[in-house]
């Protein structure tokens, strides 16, 4: 009798931080994909909202849904970072705002506590609705707009500007959005840093190989 293998994400600290920091890039390719096509790749898509949802997973890869796959868009955009591919601008702009939003956000008790308390009813209406539900997107664009929004420094989507006046896409753009901030502070707890991506290139390198 064969049985098929159960992916284990490498333990090694550099391992984790890269799949956090994919789940960033991802959310900003999202961003970048739904402002130009409207469009986005469910599995990419319902990885980051079901991430979002769920403040606490019963394991770090129960986070992403346990197959490194989940986060493809988000690794294949290290990749780029990392130099090995070509790089979208506009991406790598969006990502290193999530992060730098994401600093903000971490020194600010108050927005840290009401971003929790709106998560949780954003949790109670995915149990009811499902979690990709319109009314659940429309209430995490809504969380992203009344916290991380409210900040002077904020994130400017560049996009068709018919597109982005359609119903829920504003929404589902600030719901990508809130992905973003979720992996953010997912990377920063594993210890990542910016500082990191410029001088330890390497250790990136190594962990996207080990993680195929």
């Amino acid at each position: 009798m064969t049985t098929t293998p159960i992916h284990r994400a490498p333990d090694a600290p550099a391992a984790r931080q890269a799949l956090a920091l994919a789940g960033v890039f991802q959310a900003a390719s999202l961003v970048d994909e739904l402002a130009r096509t409207g469009q986005v790749d469910p599995r990419a898509w319902e990885t980051l909202i079901n991430a979002t949802i769920d403040t606490n997973p019963a394991s770090f890869e129960a986070i992403y849904g346990g197959h490194p796959n989940n986060l493809r868009r988000g690794l294949d955009t290290l990749e780029a970072l990392c130099g090995r591919k070509q790089a979208n601008p506009v991406v790598l702009r969006y990502g290193f705002s999530l992060l730098m939003l994401m600093n903000k956000l971490r020194s600010d008790t108050a927005m840290m506590d009401a971003l929790g308390e709106k998560l949780a009813h954003v949790q109670h209406q995915a149990e009811h609705f499902g979690p990709v539900h319109e009314n659940v997107i429309a209430s995490l664009g809504e969380t992203y707009q009344e916290t991380l929004s409210t900040f002077k420094t904020r994130i400017v989507v560049q996009g068709d500007p018919s597109l982005l006046q359609t119903r829920m896409m504003p929404e589902r753009v600030r719901a990508c959005l809130m992905s973003g901030i979720r992996f953010a502070l997912l990377w920063h707890q594993q210890g990542g840093r910016r500082w990191k991506l410029v001088f330890q290139r390497k250790a990136l390198r190594r962990a996207l190989d080990d993680l195929g």
